[in-house]
């Protein structure tokens, strides 16, 4: 197989090297307080394993943590209480730190060891910082992370405990990445920055693999649904890469529908779909996050204009809640499931009770749970009416 760098705006290629992080041409059109232009995807040419998932780096350099391989699962009483037989939970917070983005940071370090790189940098607003940090204490790198000092204090602990380096910005996490950038920039380390650095979305597209397969262990055909929480919308780009490449090798016949969950203090991405508009013109002038949801909340979504078109693309859709809503689906999902989602991951679901009565019944609905509830404890005590 022979993998590059190409652009989904443009169509320009360029090597898959150390250092390419967006398209020459086309990152020129970048404009203040809008997401990033230029964003670059990888892909591949030759022949592939039908029953693999195609990756652009060789297994041996893989660090050794388990990461991916989450549990497709059958929510029994939720499927009861609501009605809907083929309700499924992709359980995530089973990765090594507790969250989906483990996905994206077990590919960028795997990358950096193929390459000798021994610095990886990013900013975060918690997930993706213990992320790499817990991949890169398994790998041996050395990792500098930007983090907003409002970040919950699991997450912050999370970083340090796994031995990385935790500068806290006095700001949002858009000045976090700005100052990420300026770092990797002046020093030549890997960013790991979301949407920035290709990587991240090829490595989150291995759920849509998982999914499709598990489906088909238990008999119960293709996935017709994928709810995803969105921030930055680099989840739900991967998402759309994997269940392209699935199409690409036959393995399933027709793209399901994408649902770009989002939380109303940060719904930029939703906002720019019932625009109608293409490009950086649906996006206006940025409103500041306002959400308990912080792995999710974002001013500006650096992979907005990526991730808009694939829902233009592919006719995927969009559904906006409020804290409230999320908070009380956080409640019911642990009380009906067993699983305690954070409330990023929480706004899935409240995705999928906020529109479930539109969708045939016997669909296949799969719920992205990307992140574990214990990394958010205060926002769940709010949610119980206690005291934080």
């Amino acid at each position: 197989m022979k993998w590059f760098c190409r652009c989904y705006r443009c169509g320009a290629s360029y090597d898959l090297v150390p250092g390419r992080y967006l398209c020459d041409v086309c990152s020129q059109q970048q404009q203040v307080d809008r997401p990033l232009e230029g964003v670059l995807e990888l892909a591949w040419e030759g022949a592939a394993d039908p029953q693999s998932i195609p990756l652009p780096v060789e297994s041996e350099w893989f660090a050794p943590i388990p990461v991916g391989k989450t549990p497709l699962w059958a929510p029994q009483r939720l499927r009861e209480q609501f009605g809907a037989p083929n309700l499924w939970l992709k359980d995530d917070t089973c990765n090594p730190s507790g969250s989906f983005k483990d996905r994206a940071s077990w590919l960028v370090a795997a990358f950096a060891k193929k390459h000798g790189v021994q610095e990886i940098v990013l900013a975060s607003t918690g997930n993706a910082a213990s992320s790499m940090a817990a991949v890169g204490a398994a790998a041996g790198l050395n990792i500098k992370v930007f983090l907003p000092a409002s970040a919950p204090a699991a997450k912050r602990i999370q970083v340090l405990q796994y031995g990385a380096e935790l500068i806290p910005v006095d700001g949002s996490y858009d000045q976090a990445f700005d100052l990420s950038l300026d770092y990797s920039t002046r020093t030549g380390s890997m960013s790991r920055n979301t949407a920035y650095n290709p990587l991240t979305i090829e490595g989150k597209k291995t759920v849509s693999f998982e999914i499709v397969q598990d489906l088909h262990k238990a008999g119960a055909g293709a996935p017709d649904h994928v709810f995803v929480p969105v921030g930055d919308g680099v989840i739900l780009a991967g998402v759309y890469r994997g269940f392209e490449d699935l199409l690409k090798l036959g393995r399933i016949q027709k793209m399901p529908t994408v649902w770009a969950c989002q939380a109303e203090g940060s719904s930029a991405i939703a906002r720019a779909l019932a625009s109608g508009r293409e490009g950086a013109d649906a996006f206006a002038t940025p409103i500041p996050s306002q959400t308990l949801a912080d792995s999710i909340a974002v001013d500006v979504p650096r992979n907005g204009l990526h991730a808009l078109s694939k829902l233009q693309k592919y006719g995927g859709q969009a559904v906006v809640v409020s804290d409230a809503e999320i908070l009380a689906a956080q409640r019911t999902l642990a009380a009906g499931s067993g699983l305690f989602a954070e409330p990023s991951s929480s706004a899935a679901f409240a995705g999928w009770l906020k529109v479930r009565t539109t969708i045939a019944a016997q669909d296949n609905c799969v719920l992205l749970i990307t992140g574990s509830g214990l990394k958010d404890v205060k926002s769940a005590a709010l949610g119980l009416g206690l005291e934080p």
